[in-house]
């Protein structure tokens, strides 16, 4: 392992580190995706590329290592079932039971999708490679997927029709929008005349809450994105930084640190998305359940 970091993976470091200064300058990493082609008359932008090349990659190495699962598993699959088991563990008292068999296959790919691809901004290359345009710009074939608000604001939006899709089967309709605009007080435990004085107060209540809601997709995927593009500049930086010392070892060695701190990040940005979507749809459906 150590001969597979000194001689393959430092190199590739340095390489990436020092393409990756040269080519960004003092402007940082675009804000935006870089369109490489078109693909039948639409689009091809580096970042879906990205999306398509590591998916791939990932998906045939997990069937490679895993292969066909056992009763006694191998390393590949005690490491797949304690991470599926953490999720599961995490997510069902949120959740609920109901809403946990419905949502939970979707929640653990956004997960992965999310890991693997703010990682994928850590492997040397990535963000590097590329052609020069006729003003001189680098525009790099290899992008991470969630650098691109595109990307983020996409899963965003299938997060939140998974929201009214699960919340609807598990509560119904009715019971989301009494949840909504009804009025919380007890008939019983509260006089008649505040009663009624309180129904309008839930209903602008409701109102707020229907705004709140329609802001969700925007700030899980500002947050997201800006975690995710805000790393990928920190790392340019600190190359930039070590290019501008003497010694030709700084340049690999100053951002070494950001990089051990880009991977917890990664890990922690696609967990908070994962929590976020599931306390949203266990808001409606985990009302009624014993925890």
């Amino acid at each position: 392992m150590n001969k597979l970091f000194t001689y393959i993976f430092l190199p590739l470091l340095s390489a990436s580190a020092l393409f990756a200064a040269d080519s960004s300058g003092s402007t940082g990493v675009s804000t935006y995706a870089y369109e490489i082609g078109r693909l039948f008359n639409f689009p091809l932008t580096n970042s879906i590329l990205t999306t398509w090349v590591v998916s791939i990659i990932f998906i045939l190495a997990i069937r490679l290592t895993l292969g066909k699962p056992t009763l006694i598993p191998n390393k590949a699959q005690v490491v797949l079932e304690t991470l599926i088991d953490s999720l599961r563990g995490l997510l069902r008292p949120i959740l609920g039971e109901k809403a946990f068999k419905l949502s939970f296959p979707i929640l653990l790919g956004f997960f992965v999708f999310i890991l693997i691809h703010n990682w994928s901004g850590l492997i040397p290359g990535v963000g590097v490679f590329g052609f020069y345009d006729a003003e001189g710009h680098l525009k790099y074939w290899l992008r991470p997927a969630n650098s691109d608000l595109n990307a983020t604001l996409g899963m965003a939006l299938i997060s939140m029709i998974m929201w009214l899709y699960v919340c609807t089967r598990v509560s119904g309709l009715r019971f989301i929008i009494w949840e909504l605009f009804g009025n919380k007080a007890s008939k019983q435990d509260t006089p008649k005349a505040i009663y009624l004085m309180l129904a309008p107060i839930f209903l602008m209540v409701g109102f707020i809450e229907v705004i709140s809601i329609a802001f969700r997709p925007i700030s899980l995927s500002f947050r997201l994105f800006g975690n995710v593009f805000g790393g990928e500049n920190l790392l340019v930086s600190m190359t930039e930084l070590g290019l501008g010392l003497t010694n030709w070892v700084l340049p690999v060695l100053l951002p070494l640190p950001f990089y051990i701190y880009e991977i917890l990040v990664g890990g922690v940005q696609a967990l908070i998305f994962t929590l976020l979507v599931a306390i949203y749809i266990g808001l409606i459906t985990n009302h009624q359940e014993d925890h």
